[in-house]
């Protein structure tokens, strides 16, 4: 009984301790209702939840579509036997995480790290990183990109760097460019680092340009 007593305190201590843990992609502890939310996901059927992850990534990478996003989460849970409402509940808790990432230029690690930690199987959690990887480029633009339209750009500074070890063996070697963005948030600055790779930037550099081009037109 004594033993059992044990195993149910250090039970308590460690959901305690996981309960306190910090997310990357907000920098607050485990929220309840989000981790409940993200639990589900682990009754979905690996074929299930790959189709749900593409549709939240389409959504991601567009977020301008939320009408498409709606249509496809119906017909997703037409097809699946599910209720369309709780189905809502828990894309929009999973979407909190692509989200806040982008914000704060998170790895595809981070936010494996994070799905983890509020409750998702690491199977699941590693089929969402793998996403964020494949989606790596557009991403990082679109974060760049939402950071300067929305606020007012102040200062910039950049330096190289070279990746001298990774998990990811076809980075090791490669250039990247580390970004210090100083921007304008009402009354007060904050600064912002982000990292690309070359090719990254130089995409990001030619949607700028082209961007510029279009309002000159407009113009």
């Amino acid at each position: 009984r004594d033993r059992q007593r044990g195993r149910d305190r250090q039970r308590v201590t460690h959901r305690g301790r996981h309960k306190m843990q910090r997310l990357h992609y907000s920098g607050e502890p485990v929220a309840d209702a989000v981790s409940t939310d993200i639990q589900t996901l682990n009754k979905f059927s690996d074929q299930q939840f790959a189709a749900l992850t593409e549709i939240l990534f389409r959504f991601v990478t567009e977020p301008t579509e939320s009408e498409r996003l709606l249509n496809e989460l119906g017909e997703f849970a037409s097809q699946n036997g599910m209720s369309l409402g709780p189905l809502k509940n828990i894309v929009k808790s999973a979407l909190l995480v692509p989200n806040g990432a982008l914000k704060r230029n998170l790895t595809a690690e981070h936010v494996k790290a994070d799905f983890i930690a509020l409750g998702l199987s690491e199977e699941k959690a590693g089929c969402f990183a793998d996403q964020w990887r494949l989606h790596s480029a557009v991403l990082s633009r679109q974060a760049l990109g939402q950071t300067i339209t929305v606020n007012q750009l102040v200062d910039m500074e950049w330096k190289f760097g070279v990746t001298a070890g990774s998990s990811e063996l076809q980075k090791v070697g490669g250039i990247f460019l580390q970004l210090k963005l100083v921007i304008k948030k009402g009354n007060k600055s904050e600064i912002i680092y982000m990292e690309l790779t070359l090719p990254q930037f130089y995409n990001f550099l030619h949607e700028m340009e082209q961007a510029k081009t279009s309002l000159e037109c407009f113009g």
